[in-house]
């Protein structure tokens, strides 16, 4: 099973598997960190955990029934399957919040798969899948005792469904998080025309609330070579390593040679009292080789890519020669553009890495809440194929 991260201000905490309890979750600093002169600091954020709810499956088919959606026990998770009468349909697994599939109708007649989704067996011989829409958060406040908790949101509960099968679905789930004064919102809406991911977090508590993170999007595509994007240029870009999450669908090699190993490189440097001229040197030269003006009006996805844009348009398209498809995705309330490439070496057509990962992110800077404000975002595919 692919590896999750969680960032806390000034550590990086990997977690390796979902059974691992939550004050397991923290590696140790580095022995030189552990030395007197620090401890005063650095201090260990503590990481929240919320229990997991059972899904009452009477419940759900009694009180959301006539909406379009209807509810299926699958391999241990509840599967919400939204339909419309022109053929648009969309399936998320609950707690999890993973949109697994979004079929949309074409010009031809047809549906046409427009997500990207992997099932693989995991370290305990259950079902891993990876994939599809998600989200990928890490939040941070202090406790009453002026501790720093940093938790990120992934069980979520079935709170309301609106809409019915001729015009829209929109699916409502919520998580208290582990206080009762941040209020999170999942709100997931399939349309005739397009499937909307929307993120609303409301902070009641007297003290600010900081979130990183995004909303990621595996589009499937025939293969990288023949998918562009349109609507980038202009863009001012940061390369950044492969985003890190329970759910994305990264090939063999990327987490290993981009993930983990340069993320904590990175992490540790904060933590040193200096570094030396030569290093400063070097790192200022591959900050300058990381970042860049987008030049290209049809950037060819054919290489492997991890890119961040800072100030991207609110949406762009992707087209894909092989299918003959575009999807326009666009965004709202978030300030950067994920873009992720596999790539086309070594990546046959049609198959499970044949993929575009696109993500509506706050990762160069955080989003702030202040006390007693809500801020809203999401991410939104179109489907103008119709």
């Amino acid at each position: 099973m692919a590896s999750t991260s969680l960032f806390c201000s000034n550590i990086f905490i990997p977690k390796t598997t979902k059974n691992t309890p939550p004050s397991q979750l923290c590696l140790p600093f580095p022995s030189y960190i552990q030395q007197n002169q620090y401890k005063r600091e650095f201090h260990l954020p503590k990481v929240a955990s919320v229990p997991y709810q059972p899904i009452n499956y009477d419940y759900l088919e009694q009180e959301f029934n006539g909406h379009g959606v209807t509810f299926e026990e699958v391999g241990g998770s509840c599967m919400a399957k939204m339909e419309l009468k022109n053929g648009s349909i969309a399936t998320m697994l609950l707690p999890s919040g993973l949109t697994t599939s979004y079929k949309a109708p074409m010009w031809h007649g047809g549906k046409v798969e427009l997500l990207n989704t992997a099932v693989s067996e995991g370290e305990f011989g259950d079902a891993v899948i990876q994939g599809g829409v998600s989200l990928n958060f890490n939040l941070q406040t202090h406790d009453d005792n002026d501790d720093e908790v940093s938790w990120s949101p992934s069980d979520w509960v079935l709170h309301n469904i609106k809409g019915n099968s001729e015009e829209s679905i929109q699916v409502v789930l919520i998580n208290k998080g582990p206080y009762d004064k941040i209020g999170l919102k999942y709100i997931v809406t399939l349309e005739e025309d397009g499937f909307g991911s929307e993120l609303e977090i409301s902070n009641s508590n007297s003290l600010p609330l900081q979130m990183t993170g995004s909303i990621l999007s595996h589009l499937t595509v025939s293969t990288p070579e023949a998918t562009y994007a349109i609507g980038l240029e202009r863009s001012n870009y940061y390369s950044r390593p492969p985003i890190e999450s329970e759910f994305i669908l990264s090939p063999p090699d990327s987490i290993e040679e981009k993930g983990f190993g340069k993320i904590w490189k990175s992490s540790v440097k904060q933590f040193l009292p200096s570094w030396g001229t030569d290093s400063q040197n070097n790192e200022a030269e591959d900050s300058e080789d990381m970042s860049g003006e987008e030049m290209d009006t049809h950037k060819q996805l054919k290489e492997r890519i991890s890119l961040v844009y800072a100030n991207a348009p609110r949406s762009f398209t992707l087209i894909d020669r092989g299918r003959r498809n575009s999807v326009l995705v666009g965004r709202n309330g978030f300030d950067e553009t994920y873009l992720f490439s596999p790539g086309s070496s070594g990546i046959e057509s049609y198959s499970k890495y044949a993929y575009i990962c696109v993500g509506q992110a706050a990762v160069l800077q955080p989003i702030v809440l202040s006390p007693q404000d809500v801020w809203k975002g999401g991410a939104y595919l179109h489907n103008p194929n119709i």
